[in-house]
């Protein structure tokens, strides 16, 4: 079955566009497009360009409508709503303390590091709750992605690259 969606998405949707919504999506981003770029066959600088810029999309929409959403999911009688409106708060609680000790290049590196919940939708969303102010977050953001996509390409392109060389 997972041949069948696969083959479905590379056929009909492109490698690039793949690549592209992996990067958007939360918690894989451009930690995850930029191998699957690289397992897909794509030049290292198309790699890390699709992948900051779909990684980068959703930064503003979660900057600007974030406390929103949380704020009508809290206030929801859906359970399912609620529960995930005390996620999102508690992961904010969880990483406030590093962003705010810091304060905007606290945020550029905690997007920056690559590793699982520390990337562009976890650092918007904990921008966005305590407060700072959205150019300021989306700019810190962008540092941080633009230096993650450094690393996670350079790990990729470089190490694996070399090792399927040496192969």
């Amino acid at each position: 079955m997972g041949e069948i969606i696969r083959d479905f998405f590379l056929e009909f949707v492109g490698k690039e566009l793949c690549v592209f919504f992996c990067s958007m999506l939360p918690i894989i981003e451009l930690r995850g497009a930029i191998p699957m770029a690289f397992a897909l066959g794509l030049p290292w600088w198309k790699a890390f360009l699709i992948s900051v810029i779909g990684n980068l999309l959703p930064v503003p929409f979660i900057l600007l409508l974030i406390n929103a959403v949380i704020k009508w999911m809290a206030g929801s009688r859906v359970p399912f709503f609620n529960k995930i409106a005390d996620y999102l708060l508690k992961k904010v609680e969880k990483n406030r303390e590093r962003i705010e000790k810091y304060s905007f290049w606290g945020l550029c590196l905690f997007i920056a590091i690559p590793l699982p919940m520390t990337g562009a939708w976890t650092g918007s969303l904990v921008a966005a709750v305590i407060g700072v102010k959205p150019h300021k977050a989306f700019l810190s953001a962008l540092l941080g992605v633009l230096l993650a996509g450094v690393i996670v390409t350079l790990i990729v392109y470089g190490g694996i690259g070399f090792l399927a060389w040496l192969i």
